[in-house]
């Protein structure tokens, strides 16, 4: 097979990744620790321990640079893996562009999206430890319907809390959820401390991601039986999304190509370092010259305008301090139909990458997000979820570029999710009533007067 002919490159079930990589083991320098937020001492199992069981810690902190895949996972993950790598034929024609647009697509797993990738083994190792529930936060929530679906695999509970102004907005998530045997609330909400201190400060609020945090924690905390499950941002999780960056390399492999420029939306990290962690890896030993780029949103851009900062991983202060590409955990962003997008903070192991040198990163609003959605679903026949539209307008950005320089680049994104459930944000933009957001210098400043004190 070669690039001349291809539109779609797949993979066997032999084939399907069995170990996923940790890209710590191949860093020139270790990220900075996790730390207490009481005694800021760099945390221990024990410090971990109320929330997540031993098989998961251990990946946390772990130096290796692989990690065997248990079966039983990779027999979930047969339900929809290898994903199909697909080269854009029909976008590249749109655009005039000599460049060659590939995008390794997420939305054919259960739930539509990428996270199914981490919830499925984060499922499993809980219920090899003995738990019987699990809760967790979800943004526009592919989160939250991906882990009800793998808690369901397993004989879990799954209880989860959905950012208020997402909840509102995408209400067949919410009946998604419940079907895969979920339970579901809107956050804030007055279930939990963190969230009743929200509402009465603001009973308006459309929420966060650290607020929603907050309230899963909490609950996990209260009850033996029950750990608290994160679908982005920590060392695990992304560890468990390089599937997609591994299989995409042997299906590029596969025609003989080699991409020159990666894209990926970024708003906890684990779609952008499930695909990109294994070509950095690829890129450190030399064997690849390759352009990564992370996408966030213009209304919470971590990256671009946040300090790289100790912070808490939720509003109420209840986790760990991670130093991070951060607004500040105060910060509640703009209500924009990325709700997955909508964290305050950045993973620590991609905000060390970036701190390093190793990756670029840009903002972009969201209307110039979803005329790049529209333009793909008209030439490729995806109606993608909003998150990924962030990635796809860079693509666009950048293949045009190459039409005006003649340079026929090759561009890789992972398109995270289909936007099945979020035909609403659709019909806001096509009759013209989306409207963009960036927050200003004060209200950052703002948010980020209130980082917790750490030495250096």
């Amino acid at each position: 097979m070669t690039d001349q002919n291809v539109t779609k490159v797949l993979l066997d079930e032999s084939e399907m990744p069995r170990r996923w990589y940790n890209l710590v083991a191949d860093l020139p320098s270790p990220p900075p620790p996790v730390l207490h937020p009481g005694t800021l001492a760099p945390v221990g199992p024990d410090d971990l321990a109320p929330l997540f069981p031993m098989a998961l810690i251990e990946q946390e902190v772990t130096d290796a640079r692989y990690v065997d895949i248990p079966e039983d996972v990779l027999d979930v993950y047969r339900l929809w893996r290898p994903s199909p790598l697909y080269r854009a034929r029909r976008l590249e024609r749109a655009l005039g562009t000599p460049a060659k647009i590939y995008y390794k697509y997420e939305g054919v797993s259960p739930a539509g999206s990428h996270k199914p990738n981490t919830a499925v083994p984060q499922a499993y190792y809980n219920a090899a430890a003995g738990i019987r529930r699990l809760t967790t936060e979800t943004g526009a929530g592919q989160w939250g319907t991906a882990l009800s679906f793998a808690a369901a695999q397993f004989g879990l509970e799954c209880e989860v809390w959905q950012v208020r102004a997402s909840y509102d907005q995408k209400p067949y998530r919410k009946i998604m959820i419940e079907t895969f045997g979920g339970v579901i609330h809107p956050s804030p909400s007055p279930l939990t401390a963190a969230g009743r201190a929200v509402l009465e400060r603001d009973p308006a609020s459309p929420g966060s991601l650290g607020i929603a945090i907050s309230e899963a924690v909490e609950v996990a905390a209260q009850h033996a039986d029950t750990n608290y499950a994160l679908g982005s941002v920590l060392n695990h999780v992304l560890l468990h999304q390089t599937v997609i960056g591994e299989e995409a390399l042997l299906q590029f492999a596969k025609i003989g190509v080699t991409p020159d420029v990666i894209v990926g939306c970024t708003g906890g990290g684990s779609n952008f370092g499930g695909l990109t962690f294994p070509f950095l890896r690829e890129k450190l030993a030399g064997n690849l010259d390759v352009t990564i780029r992370a996408v966030e949103p213009a209304s919470c851009p971590s990256l671009t305008k946040g300090v790289y900062a100790y912070d808490f991983g939720d509003t109420a202060g209840m986790t760990p301090l991670m130093k991070m590409h951060t607004l500040g955990h105060d910060f509640i962003p703009d209500p924009i139909h990325a709700g997955g997008l909508r964290y305050h903070g950045m993973s620590p192991l991609i905000s060390h990458v970036y701190a390093l040198g190793l990756i670029e990163a840009v903002a972009i609003a969201q209307s110039e997000c979803f005329a790049a959605g529209v333009r793909f679903a008209r030439a490729e026949g995806i109606v993608p979820a909003p998150e990924p539209t962030h990635a796809l307008a860079a693509c666009i950005d950048e293949a045009l570029r190459c039409k005006e320089s003649g340079e026929p680049k090759v561009i890789l994104t992972a398109l995270c999710g289909h936007g099945h459930l979020d035909l609403a944000a659709y019909g806001a933009y096509l009759a013209g009533e989306m409207t963009d957001h960036a927050p200003t210098d004060a209200q950052l400043a703002a948010a980020i007067a209130n980082l917790p004190s750490v030495p250096a």
